[in-house]
């Protein structure tokens, strides 16, 4: 199926070589940032995560969000789930893949990444998140190939891969939880001090994902002879309505504990990130912008005339996925180490080298993206699926 992929339209090899051009710019960026270490980075001794690690837990979250319909499909014979649920499992692919370059690019010198599994330690978090990732990653592949090939010959997937399936989808929530785990696992810090701290990566992961799958689908019913199917979209529409709503819940008992109880290191984060800190408030206007979107997206969800309007549909899922983007890939990191411990405010924001290297790393994962989406629209362009979901093949 592979040839598959070097067979496109001009479009397609245009997108291709945009692609590659950012990765190249990436690659530069890196190589300047190997030479000059970390320092040229807006990361310092009091925020020593930044735009790479926060990328990495929105992203983990994208990859977990192919279980939403995974499991419809396989475990609940959902059949309008038919034609997009490979299209779920290849974004997870891409997602993980993206997850780990933004540790590789983080952790400064590359062969870092060697002593995970030169010296295990399995009492740390992280330990478990490489090797939930690294499972995730690959019960995918096998999913995903195994499944499409065997749709491809129009014979039934070999019986092996069920069981494979019902893991893969057990093992989804477990990755977005350990990630949770890195963050509520640390005393120092009360923002991330959070009994639901994984309820709400959860709930974010399964309401940005679903969104961003359902743009994707938008686009290649557009660009493509394959339509995913509108009662599916309009399935996973519903999904992303209520998982957005118990995410804003979550994000309400937050603000709840903090200014209730009034202990100042669980208020502080939040006064930082939404009014400014003792005249510190570089973050104010993009966590309102967040805010915003957040309002605009539930406004069109959650009214079924608003959201069966596909063209209202694609804001409401782009407002979903640039608000909780901004509010878990970049808020929620930077509000856990402002202030310190110490109650000093060190400010952060990504530089030029750090935001061209995260965009290449986002283009490495849209690279993946297309090619897998390139081999699995041209299989499923060749099956015709009747009103029951049930496969033909044309001719």
């Amino acid at each position: 199926m592979l040839e598959k992929a070097i067979q496109g339209s001009s479009r397609y090899w245009v997108w291709i070589l945009f692609l590659l051009s950012l990765i190249g710019a990436g690659v530069i960026a890196y190589i300047y940032q190997f030479q000059n270490g970390l320092g040229v980075t807006g990361m310092s001794r009091d925020v020593s995560w930044g735009l790479y690690i926060g990328q990495f837990t929105f992203l983990v979250g994208v990859a977990a969000s192919g279980v939403m319909v995974v499991l419809p499909y396989y475990l609940h014979h959902y059949k309008k789930f038919a034609r997009l649920t490979i299209l779920g499992e290849f974004l997870a692919i891409a997602a993980v893949i993206m997850c780990m370059l933004f540790i590789f690019v983080d952790m400064g010198q590359p062969l870092r990444v060697l002593n995970v599994l030169l010296h295990p330690t399995p009492n740390s978090v992280m330990f478990y998140d490489m090797c939930v990732l690294a499972g995730y990653l690959i019960l995918n592949l096998i999913v995903g190939w195994t499944v499409l090939g065997a749709e491809r010959k129009d014979v039934p997937p070999p019986k092996w891969v069920k069981p494979v399936i019902y893991l893969s989808i057990a093992w989804a929530p477990s990755i977005h939880t350990v990630t949770a785990f890195l963050y509520a696992g640390l005393p120092g810090r009360h923002f991330w001090l959070s009994a639901i701290m994984a309820a709400r990566f959860l709930a974010s992961a399964f309401a940005g994902g679903p969104a961003l799958l359902i743009l994707l689908c938008l686009i290649v019913r557009k660009y493509t002879k394959f339509d995913p199917g509108k009662e599916a979209i309009q399935a996973i529409g519903k999904i992303v309505t209520y998982c957005m709503l118990i995410n804003v819940f979550f994000l309400g008992l937050e603000f709840f504990t903090a200014f209730y109880s009034g202990i100042p290191g669980h208020m502080h984060s939040f006064i930082y990130l939404y009014a400014g800190l003792h005249g510190h408030s570089q973050l104010v206007p993009v966590m309102w912008i967040s805010s915003i979107l957040a309002v605009i997206a539930i406004f069109l969800l959650i009214f079924p005339q608003f959201r069966k309007n596909e063209g209202l549909l694609a804001v409401a899922c782009a407002s979903t996925f640039l608000s909780l983007w901004i509010d878990k890939g970049f808020g929620l990191v930077i509000g856990g180490f402002v202030p310190n411990p110490m109650e000093r405010i060190t400010e952060y924001w990504p530089t030029f080298p750090e935001t061209v290297i995260s965009i290449a790393v986002w283009a490495v994962g849209f690279l993946v993206l297309t090619i897998l989406y390139k081999i699995a629209v041209s299989v499923k362009e060749e099956v015709v699926f009747d009103k029951y979901g049930e496969k033909q093949i044309q001719g």
